[in-house]
């Protein structure tokens, strides 16, 4: 049975209060604008979606002034789009232009803007933010004779970005709830002699069959009693008895991601695998049982975890660890801030939704394991994006 579809949008009030925060930022900072370039941050703050994303000839920009909706200065092949969506003026070029593709009509807005009169602008500098153009209109847009000063405000603008609305929780839970159907049915498919790069065709097409827009992240891996890799694309190797396999999905709804794996086994598993899978869960638990919304931080889940998975390793030797980080934020892109690592500060606040993604070495050939949940803080409690997984590895036939 197909999932009930939520409404696909938003209403214009979401982007105006989105705006209304940024705005905030740039009163309390004494900035005047605010620039942005990345797909994900113009989406975010204006409505704009499109794959023409993937294309990398063109750079798009959107200016978000102390008051009033959205300035964007985009292609003009982008207009008739960006008309439909959260702006005041659109400003465009045709591009791509041999001489000037964009930065002299953006630095000509941002000086009216400002008065012709040296600007403050606020700019996200910061990790896990990019700013989509070529270096050398970058290092243009940042010269002396500009008359623009720039300030890193992206702590503020992702903080923004992590307290998820009522309708963007709605369009997650959706997604999670959708894949999660597919993980279910999962052994129920004929494996034993397929490649793997067949099982990762059917799970798109089943995925995309319940109603995903599209399954932009597969990964996995299978091989006799364990795998090494989880980042990895399909191989044809065919699944045989006595294979672990996994695979790890994002997969989109109007924007919006899942982001959870699941292990399984073929015939059967090693008690090594077994017992690896039940620690991965038991972390899960811990670090999603020990979480107060408002008071744990980032951090304090990466030291959870870690001390479940490793209770033979020194408490201040828990930041070592090959994958980096156990989980993550996630939203209208796979992976967002926080990251849960031993460094991150970031308090688990309500609204905020979160990946918690234990890994685990194991046997002696030295085998990974990983695994992944999508949660929803709320005011008390902790609500399940994804259907949580059973303790017990999934042993198929």
């Amino acid at each position: 049975m197909n999932p009930q579809f939520p409404k696909r949008g938003f209403e214009q009030r979401e982007y105006v209060n989105r705006v209304k925060k940024a705005q905030k930022v740039l009163l309390n900072r004494n900035l005047q604008g605010l620039l942005i370039s990345s797909e994900a941050d113009i989406r975010y703050f204006t409505g704009f979606m499109t794959q023409f994303w993937q294309s990398p000839t063109r750079p798009w920009f959107v200016i978000i002034l102390p008051e009033g909706a959205p300035i964007a200065i985009i292609p003009t092949i982008g207009i008739p789009l960006m008309e439909t969506c959260y702006v005041d003026k659109i400003h465009s070029w045709s591009s791509p232009d041999k001489d000037d593709d964009g930065l002299g009509l953006l630095l000509k807005v941002l000086q009216n803007a400002f008065g012709h009169k040296r600007g403050n602008l606020g700019l996200l500098m910061g990790r896990e933010t990019s700013f989509r153009a070529p270096l050398l209109d970058i290092l243009k847009l940042l010269a002396p004779e500009t008359k623009i000063q720039i300030s890193d405000i992206t702590s503020e603008i992702q903080h923004i970005r992590m307290i998820k609305s009522e309708a963007e929780i709605e369009k997650l839970k959706f997604i999670c709830g959708l894949v999660s159907q597919v993980f279910e049915d999962l052994p129920n498919w004929r494996l034993e002699g397929i490649p793997l790069s067949e099982l990762f065709r059917k799970f798109k097409i089943n995925t995309l069959r319940l109603g995903a827009d599209d399954v932009s992240y597969l990964v996995g891996a299978s091989g006799k009693g364990g795998y090494f890799d989880i980042i990895a694309p399909p191989t044809e190797r065919q699944l045989k008895r006595g294979d672990i396999f996994m695979l790890d999905t994002g997969s989109i709804w109007d924007g919006y991601f899942s982001d959870f794996d699941r292990n399984f086994a073929l015939g059967h598993a090693s008690d090594e695998a077994i017992e690896a899978h039940e620690k991965l869960i038991k972390a899960t638990n811990a670090a999603v049982g020990a979480i107060k919304p408002g008071v744990t931080r980032s951090k304090d889940l990466f030291n959870i975890m870690s001390s479940v998975l490793h209770p033979e390793i020194n408490p201040s030797d828990l930041s070592i660890n090959d994958v980096g980080r156990l989980g993550h934020g996630l939203g209208s892109q796979l992976t967002e801030p926080p990251s849960h690592t031993a460094w991150d500060e970031t308090i688990i606040e309500p609204g905020m939704t979160i990946t918690i993604e234990p890994s685990i070495i194991y046997g002696k050939e030295k085998y990974l394991m990983v695994a992944e949940e999508n949660i929803h803080i709320k005011e008390t409690t902790i609500d399940y994006l994804s259907k949580p997984c059973s303790k017990e590895l999934t042993i198929i036939g």
